[in-house]
Order: C-alpha cells, then structure tokens, then sequence
C-alpha cells in the first residue's frame, strides 16, 4: 500500500429492495429478526457492485466510465465513506475530499459564505483553514456577487462551482469527482481540468467518474468499466474506453476478445492473462482492416529514420470486407515516454463520415516533421465516427528522428534568433 492511494478487493454492496410485502416496519423489528439482507431472497435484494477489484497508484488519475446504473455513484460513495461495503476490503489512504452531488451538504436556507464555512469543516478543515482559503474559494467559484445571497437562490452551475471550489481547496490526496462538471460552462471546465493537472503535479490522486470518454483517454492514467455492477474491463484508457464503445455499438464482444487473444494481436511477450492492461496492441472489429503501414520519406522511397524538419507520408493499406457507411481514420504520434505530441482525425478536422468498399490507400502527409532527435511511436486507427475501432494499431509503429541540433523537449518550432547592440554570436543558421 506504500505507493497505492486506493486498494479494492472484491467490493461488493448489496441494497434491499423496497417491496410493499413483508417490509420491516420498524428498526426494531428488522434487529429483532437478526438480519436485514443475508435472509432476504433474491428478488428482496439488489447486487449494485459484484466483486470488484482495483488499484490506484497515488498521484495517478482513474477514470470510471460505464451506462446509467453500473454502479459508478455506488463505488464513488464507497470511496468516500457515504456507505459500507457488504463484502469486500476498501482502503483508501490520506485525506478525501468527495465532489459527488450536486450541492450535498450545503444548506439551501444559508448564505454561500456561511455554507464554506461548514464543508470546509465537514471535510477536514479548521476554521482558521477555512478563513484563509476563504478568498481563493470565492475567486475560483467565481461567485464574488453572491456569496452573501442564500444558496437556495443558486443555478445549478453556481452549486457546482461552489462545491468544486471548497472540494479542491481542502487540498485532499484523494479527490472524489462524479459527473457534476457536466453542468459547467465550457470555461469553468477547463479551468477545474486545469486544476485537476496541478493537483496530479503535486502528487494527488484523481478519481474520476464522467460519460464523457474523450476526458478519459486524454486525461486519466487507467479506467475502470463498469457493467451492471461487474468491473469488465481496466487498464490503458484507450483500450477500455474502444471495448466500452464496442459494446455499445452491438459488438460481440467475444469476437473483440478474440481479436486480442489472435497471436498477431499483441506483442511478441504478451501475458494473454493480462491483455487489457497492455499498453501496445490491436484491436477492433476488422469490418475496415488496416493491412499494411508505411512511413515514405523524400523521394517516395519507405524509411523509419526521419531527419527533423523531413516530410514524411504515413500511408496506410486498408481493405474492408463487406462495404461500410460510417468511416473516420486516425493518427497518433507519441515520444518514448508515452506522451502524446500529436493526434487528429478526418472527423475532428471536419471531414463528414465516409464510406468504403474493397481495397484502398490512406495517405497522411506531414510537411515538416518537427520533432526533436528520439524514437516515436506512431498510432494508426479506422473507428467508426462514435470512435467505435474497426481497427485499432495502438503504439505498434515506430520511426526515429534524428537531428544535429541537440535541444530537449518534444517538438521543434520554427524559429530565428536575432541580436543587436554590442552581442556577438553567430553560426546560427540551421
């Protein structure tokens, strides 16, 4: 647990359902009869998390993705301490800060100050704390004009702003955010994302639950996917979200285990047992295959050593089995530490969502390849327009950069230096 922020074995948590026959009308009478769920039947009960298991490194961000009632809230007010598993072992290590109802704890009669004031110190806060961090709760809620007035008197994004504000604030090592950041506007979205890289930065951990899966890929470490109270599927982000999209999209998703378990699917070392939390792979549905990748540099001659500053055409061969309607290809390009330096798509640059039919050639040109000296790896995808894969090339590809100019980073704009006055250097013309 030295490194670990959060530790799950086997959670399992089981709610009584409400019947109109046979009810406890009393919590006498339910002690009386020494058990409130292990002697109901099983239509008495109902199973909201199934044996659950998963780790969260500290300092990482974790994302929870899954259809209305999979038990995401259920396994967020777990973590938080909102209730108590029925099986199972929870650990959850330092001070939590939860954001998981719109407007849990604040008292609609009170004034905003007022209500700062108490969940500051529901959530761990002294008073003296409270008053310190008082202003930069305000100023980031951007509520300086109605911090006086009663809550009750508050949009549904004031709410959220608000409790977003104090929730980060407390400065936790574990905060607990569900999909409240939904009613934000697009700005204040960005500025709680914001928020969210600086408290990764510092060593905090991010537990996140959203709908939304481009947040996901872009921003967590790992996701978990949540099914009906059974946990199908953690690891890369990437992965578990096009497995998530597979699903909805009426996949089988034999055939898309299938796919991963082929020999051609996975690096030569692969562990088939732990296929999901491999960060290279492919996978899809193969109704659009990608059959070939190349790289072609000047001369239209293949290559996999790029000077920076190189053209460089990425051209795919793709062949599709049965004739499709709904087509989006995609690029990816990430240095040897897995950050990503760029990613586009035909949908996201505005193309509408092709068709296609029996063979044809995908061609991605980049004028200037200006990255610095190092190996990247490169991403290749035909996904439907909802990003359900067709065929999925995860980190498989690879090209080197080489250059004479040594600087560090990732990419190498364009650029001149120039000086005036009594400075003397020169030799500056690559």
């Amino acid at each position: 647990m030295a490194d670990l922020a959060v530790a799950a074995h086997d959670l399992t948590k089981v709610y009584r359902r409400f019947l109109q026959r046979n009810q406890f009308r009393t919590l006498k009478s339910a002690l009386l009869s020494k058990s409130l769920i292990s002697d109901l039947t099983p239509d008495q009960t109902f199973t909201a998390l199934h044996g659950v298991s998963f780790e969260v490194p500290k300092g990482s961000t974790f994302g929870v993705i899954g259809e209305n009632g999979s038990g995401k809230s259920t396994l967020l007010k777990l973590l938080a301490g909102i209730t108590r598993p029925t099986r199972g072992r929870l650990q959850v290590l330092g001070r939590i800060s939860a954001l998981i109802e719109l407007g849990a704890g604040f008292h609609p009669e009170i004034s905003g100050r007022e209500n700062v004031a108490i969940n500051g110190i529901m959530l761990g806060l002294t008073r003296r704390e409270v008053e310190e961090r008082f202003d930069d709760i305000v100023a980031f809620a951007e509520l300086e004009r109605f911090i006086d007035a009663p809550v009750k008197t508050y949009s549904s994004g004031m709410y959220m702003r608000l409790g977003f504000a104090v929730a980060i604030h407390v400065d936790p090592d574990v905060l607990l955010v569900d999909e409240v950041l939904a009613v934000g506007d697009e700005a204040f979205t960005h500025k709680c994302l914001d928020k969210f890289v600086e408290l990764r930065r510092r060593g905090r951990t991010v537990l996140l639950v959203t709908h939304s899966l481009d947040l996901v890929t872009r921003f967590c470490d790992e996701a978990l996917w949540l099914d009906a109270g059974v946990a199908r599927l953690q690891g890369d982000p990437k992965r578990v979200v096009d497995a998530y999209l597979l699903d909805v999209a009426g996949v089988e998703n034999q055939t898309f285990e299938e796919e991963l378990a082929a020999p051609h699917a996975n690096p030569p070392d692969a562990n088939p047992q732990h296929m999901f939390e491999a960060i290279e792979g492919r996978w899809g549905s193969r109704e659009v295959e990608i059959t070939a990748v190349a790289f072609v540099g000047r001369g239209g001659q293949p290559a996999h050593v790029f000077q920076s500053g190189d053209p460089i055409d990425i051209r795919l061969q793709v062949r599709a089995s049965e004739p499709v309607t709904d087509l989006v290809f995609g690029v990816g390009i990430f240095n040897a530490d897995g950050v990503c330096c760029y990613g586009t798509n035909t949908d996201i640059e505005g193309a509408a969502s092709g068709g296609m039919s029996g063979d044809g050639q995908v061609s991605f040109t980049i004028d200037r390849l200006d990255l610095l000296e190092g190996s990247y790896k490169i991403d290749v995808a035909a996904h439907r327009k909802n990003g359900a894969p067709y065929d999925y090339h995860r980190l498989l590809h690879t090209l080197r950069v080489v250059s004479p100019v040594k600087e560090t980073g990732i990419f190498r704009p364009p650029h001149r230096w120039n000086f005036s006055g009594g400075i003397r250097i020169t030799g500056l013309d690559r």
